[in-house]
């Protein structure tokens, strides 16, 4: 699946040039316009990038970054600033930044940095252990799904949608990405299939009150998102 960034920065024309962008260079983008909405976002663990300025409004760049690392959260972060003094470059990489880009910076080279970053993500296995969507956890290592602290029982075949699901939060996933990320090979199964097995996921999810989380999006596909996740990706 093609790469996951998560763009955080006030300015609505910065937002829109990144997206753009970034799109044509075969990523996915989602934006976020302040801090807190920003943290909401990233702490989902489902971006393989976070670009993140550092003047933000509700919460700095700095801030969301120490509150994802002190939840675990490993998502290689950008920082972005017109702030050009050591001082502040030292700030953020004792933070825990993956890089500092200054104000204005050149497209290229910022493309140049996130596919630098994404290749020391798939070298060291650096995906998120953990992925998060409201009250849902998935912990990838244990392949165990919790709903507010409960465990749920899935499948190894419903433990696989709902991962590509939720590891792509807030985003639409077709059924033939399903196909091709779950069963390996669009020829290995059917959409129908997928079909059976997003009912069989959603039916144990609605037993312990999670019914929500996955959605269907008539004509494209499904969607792991939460009420939260929602309000923060509105653009």
């Amino acid at each position: 699946m093609r790469p996951r960034v998560l763009v955080v920065d006030d300015e609505i024309g910065v937002r829109r040039a990144l997206e753009r962008g970034l799109t044509a260079e075969g990523m996915d983008v989602v934006c976020a316009a302040d801090g807190p909405n920003g943290l909401k976002a990233a702490l989902t663990g489902s971006f393989d990038v976070v670009l993140l300025d550092i003047m933000l409004p509700g919460l700095s760049g700095y801030r969301v970054l120490q509150h994802m690392r002190a939840e675990h959260v490993e998502t290689p972060v950008l920082l972005v600033s017109a702030k050009d003094g050591e001082v502040d470059q030292a700030d953020g990489l004792d933070l825990g930044a993956d890089g500092y880009l200054v104000k204005p910076f050149s497209f290229m080279v910022l493309v140049a940095q996130v596919r630098a970053v994404l290749r020391r993500g798939a070298s060291t296995e650096a995906a998120a252990v953990q992925l998060k969507v409201g009250e849902l956890v998935i912990d990838r290592a244990g392949r165990e799904v919790r709903w507010a602290g409960e465990p749920v029982a899935l499948s190894p075949r419903e433990f696989a949608v709902l991962e590509v699901l939720v590891s792509r939060a807030g985003a639409v996933v077709t059924k033939d990405e399903l196909l091709r990320t779950v069963w390996g090979d669009e020829l290995a199964a059917t959409r129908n299939a997928v079909e059976v097995y997003v009912g069989y996921l959603r039916r144990k999810l609605d037993a312990v009150g999670a019914g929500d989380v996955v959605r269907t999006i008539r004509g494209h596909g499904y969607m792991a998102s939460s009420p939260e996740l929602d309000a923060a990706l509105r653009r």
